[in-house]
């Protein structure tokens, strides 16, 4: 039973919608909204508040791009949780190739890194008690109908994952799209490692699927930006069976954290060539995924960056 819930990147999209479905769960006693603007933090709350109903929210100031940002949250936090839902992300902002001061692509820090860091710790405070949740993505093994690639890695060993999250993998070709379901890959494998390394704990990775209403592409160029937002997205995308609402992108998470059929160390997201539609298990779609020395792999590349 998850009584206490954090959420990254709570404030609007898929992480505030899961928020305020959790919050229609009668178990459900608190709910963190773990946010970097504590401004758009408050409005979020008050939305909140007045969609539920119900008084159980509470801000928890933490940018998950930065580390240091990450472990004062942690250090503030004076009870455990029961379930850590990972959704904060997206494709690193208006340059996600620069460098963070740990090493890492801005794209790496957003999504990945700071993720590490926070379960990390939580685990070291013993503040982590039932389920975490990764958000990962289709693009973490390839979306053809998209033209996501599947991620290429000649090798899947620590220095090739540590290229990708430095960036150094796509020396005059980044592509903040492509780079991204490489960085999710990544961060799918590792929750993999850590299922295996914890199992008291389940750890899973789960795609919302192809959202509608999501901001995680507010950051693509200005065209590209208005033609997925306002043409593909809402138009041709649900023809195809590449987009739901974003209820039910927010739903998958809501499920990941309380289905007790979800198995811990798995990868769920939809079948091939759609992005909407029941989870599946996505190593029946890719076998790497489950190989147990890219998990570990993966592991031990972005905790070279965690200083």
């Amino acid at each position: 039973m998850n009584k206490v819930i954090m959420i990254t990147g709570a404030n609007a999209g898929i992480g505030k919608d899961t928020a305020r479905q959790l919050a229609l769960v009668k178990d459900t006693e608190k709910i963190y909204l773990a946010c970097r603007n504590r401004i758009k933090a408050e409005v979020a709350k008050k939305s909140l508040e007045e969609s539920t109903g119900r008084s159980i929210f509470e801000i928890l100031i933490m940018d998950v791009s930065d580390p240091d940002s990450v472990r004062k949250a942690v250090s503030q936090l004076y009870e455990p949780i029961d379930a850590l839902i990972m959704n904060a992300g997206g494709v690193g902002g208006k340059s996600p190739e620069s460098l963070t001061k740990e090493g890492v692509t801005n794209i790496t820090a957003a999504n990945l890194l700071g993720h590490v860091v926070l379960v990390d710790e939580l685990l070291k405070a013993d503040k982590l008690r039932n389920v975490a949740l990764f958000a990962s993505s289709e693009a973490a093994r390839g979306i053809k109908a998209t033209g996501m690639n599947r991620p290429q890695l000649k090798t899947n060993s620590v220095d090739e994952f540590a290229s990708v999250f430095d960036g150094t993998a796509f020396e005059g070709k980044f592509d903040a799209m492509q780079v991204y379901g490489w960085v999710k890959y990544g961060g799918t494998l590792w929750i993999s490692h850590m299922a295996r390394k914890h199992p008291h704990i389940k750890f899973i990775s789960m795609s919302p699927g192809g959202t509608r209403g999501t901001e995680g592409m507010t950051d693509l160029p200005f065209l590209k930006r208005i033609l997925f937002k306002y043409i593909g997205m809402p138009i041709f995308m649900p023809l195809m069976g590449l987009s739901h609402k974003l209820s039910k992108g927010a739903q998958r998470f809501v499920d990941g954290i309380s289905n007790e059929a979800l198995n811990s160390g798995v990868f769920y997201a939809s079948k091939e060539n759609v992005l909407t539609g029941p989870v599946v298990d996505q190593s029946t779609i890719w076998q790497d995924l489950k190989n147990e020395s890219y998990q570990d792999n993966a592991n031990e590349a972005i905790h070279r960056f965690i200083k």
